[in-house]
């Protein structure tokens, strides 16, 4: 696993510019039972940094798996109105929270999926308040990945399992820029103006629309909310406390307009969802409606992920990555989207985020609807960026301006 040393800037780093904890603010934790070194090193970091309290909400992703094989979906279903307060509470009196993920892929595999998606439902539903508080950002939150040995081996197939993880590990820190001899948290703040500068550029733009084509098939036309906003690093809680949402991050992004997408987009990056790999796929959209789609591989999972609710067979986030990022270029799948959406162009099926038009945050869900932005219990990133990505916007008096050439920004 990871060196000590290397655990306690990593801690730091999710401390300080992940969820940046203010003094006397309750930080909260949730992790899977395998991070316990990284959790341990976050409370203490947390304590140093002036937390009046941390929380620490342990689970464990092969007992959930054993939930689903033998609990029917009545039991399933039926979320306990304490396990609701237990995770909305803290964050209705202002805590933020730090997510500490460790993936293992296709954990559910072979569960039913319409099993799954009744009690995806029953979850997004029970805990949608904790989720439009985050959503909004009325607190700091962040997500940071952590290595273990069955997502190494995913990753690193023809690996021992020792060498497995160290890799696996390194590439994490590397993403995050978490290394022996250097400040991480100098390097985010850096991180963030070099993104700042883009979001101001496209910002400026005002783009009406965004054209992409590519080699892959995908030819889709993506309009833009008007007065949408892009936002990219670090953002603000409504006090203006800064926090980096995703670490790693690559990407700037935006709200699309509800039923402006037209054509198709081709999938470039598997997708882990509900613990299930979905192989390459491909939608087609009219007026902004996923109208068709085929998988290679669990396509009764995707059409789960498609029909979720109303809104999940809409947009609510674009996002442009040059194909020449960092994580791109470690040329590592990781098969979990906070790590593969970095290293990609993408989009977002569901909800989109408040934050991403002007007064989106101060907006009734009424308003939002209003405006063309999606609604919807779900929110889940698929990647169909490539080298040969071109990207080329509209403004709003008709103008052309090539954003994207052969996968990387070009404004």
């Amino acid at each position: 696993m990871l060196s000590k040393t290397i655990i306690e800037k990593y801690a730091k780093l999710a401390v300080r510019s992940g969820v940046n904890v203010q003094p006397s603010q309750t930080m909260v934790i949730n992790a899977p039972v395998n991070t316990r070194d990284m959790v341990e090193a976050c409370v203490k970091e947390g304590y140093i940094a002036g937390a009046k309290e941390v929380i620490v909400n342990f689970y464990d992703e092969k007992i959930n798996r054993m939930h689903y094989e033998y609990q029917g979906v009545d039991t399933l279903t039926s979320i306990p109105e304490y396990l609701v307060e237990q995770k909305v509470a803290p964050l209705r009196n202002g805590a933020c929270v730090l997510h500490i993920i460790s993936e293992i892929p296709e954990v559910m595999a072979g569960i039913d999926s319409n099993k799954l998606q009744e009690v995806g439902i029953a979850r997004q539903k029970a805990f949608r308040e904790s989720s439009e508080i985050t959503m909004a950002s009325k607190v700091q939150w962040s997500i940071v990945g952590y290595p273990n040995r069955d997502w190494a081996r995913k990753v690193f197939p023809n690996d021992t399992d020792e060498v497995a993880i160290k890799k696996l590990g390194d590439a994490i820190c590397n993403s995050v820029q978490v290394l022996e001899d250097n400040d991480p948290v100098a390097f985010w703040q850096e991180h963030d103006e070099a993104l700042r500068k883009y979001v101001n550029i496209l910002n400026n733009y005002n783009f009406k629309s965004l054209h992409f084509t590519n080699g892959e098939g995908t030819d889709l036309v993506v309009e833009l909310v008007n007065d949408h906003i892009w936002a990219g690093g670090d953002e603000a809680t409504p006090e203006g406390v800064m926090f980096n949402a995703n670490m790693p991050t690559e990407e700037v992004f935006t709200m699309p307009y509800k039923y402006g997408l037209n054509g198709k987009v081709v999938s470039t990056k598997p997708l882990s969802y509900n613990g299930s790999l979905i192989s390459k796929f491909e939608l087609t959209f009219k007026d902004g409606k996923v109208v068709t789609y085929k998988a290679e591989d669990n396509q009764d999972v995707l059409q789960s992920l498609i029909e979720f609710d109303e809104g999940s067979c809409y947009t609510g986030e674009i996002a442009l990555v040059p194909y020449h990022s960092p994580i791109s270029m470690s040329n590592i799948l990781f098969y979990n989207t906070l790590y593969d959406e970095n290293a990609s162009c993408h989009i977002a099926l569901g909800r989109a985020y408040p934050m991403n038009v002007k007064n989106g945050t101060t907006m009734s869900q009424e308003e939002l609807d209003n405006i063309g932005s999606n609604n919807s219990m779900t929110h889940v990133d698929f990647m169909f960026g490539s080298k040969d990505m071109e990207i080329v916007g509209t403004t709003q008096t008709g103008e052309t301006v090539q954003v994207f050439a052969n996968g990387d920004f070009v404004i």
